[in-house]
């Protein structure tokens, strides 16, 4: 089965910010650290989520994911488009249940490579403010302007859904008394 690698996209800089909303200089000072976190991860568990107890991880021939920069594509690809796991496995070669195990080991790298860069998202304001160098105050402020206002409800009239998948006869079978909407023919 053939499947997506890195090597595919690299050449390709707009295809390449369309998979992972990166440039291929932001994805490449990226790698080191992910590889770090992913290797130190490997160290102590295993790809379905045990503790490592005998061996030590290493990449084998037939993986779908045999380079660094495989793997980080893949994550970055993966939460860029959130696709399905069985779409990505797809994409990248894999089953669903083994997309599954890259994810999960894979989230936690680069989460731990971004910390590193000190790039991760910031979970509260105070965080925020800090990241920011300026007062909670402010980093509120700069929140609020941030905030798109609500779009205004327009009331419209209620009609029944249009369902063109869903033919008369089966909508008949469900609710009998729609046979005054659909008559027999």
């Amino acid at each position: 089965m053939a499947h997506l690698r890195f090597i595919d996209v690299q050449d390709r800089p707009t295809e390449f910010l369309d998979f992972t909303s990166l440039t291929l200089d932001e994805f490449q000072l990226l790698v080191p650290p992910f590889e770090s976190a992913f290797q130190a991860h490997m160290a102590a568990w295993r790809l379905d989520g045990k503790p490592r107890t005998a061996r030590q991880f290493s990449v084998y021939k037939n993986c779908p994911l045999r380079t660094p920069e495989d793997r980080l594509f893949f994550i970055l690809t993966y939460l860029k488009t959130y696709a399905l796991q069985v779409v990505q496995g797809r994409l990248f070669g894999m089953r669903q249940s083994k997309a599954n195990q890259w994810i999960h080991v894979l989230l936690p790298a680069l989460l731990a490579a971004l910390r590193t860069l000190g790039d991760a998202p910031a979970r509260s304001l105070t965080a925020l403010a800090q990241r920011l160098g300026v007062s909670e105050v402010d980093a509120a402020t700069v929140i609020d302007s941030l905030q798109e206002e609500p779009a205004p409800v327009i009331p419209t009239p209620v009609s029944p859904p249009e369902a063109p998948l869903l033919c008369g006869l089966a909508r008949k079978k469900e609710n009998p008394s729609l046979t005054a909407v659909y008559p027999p023919a």
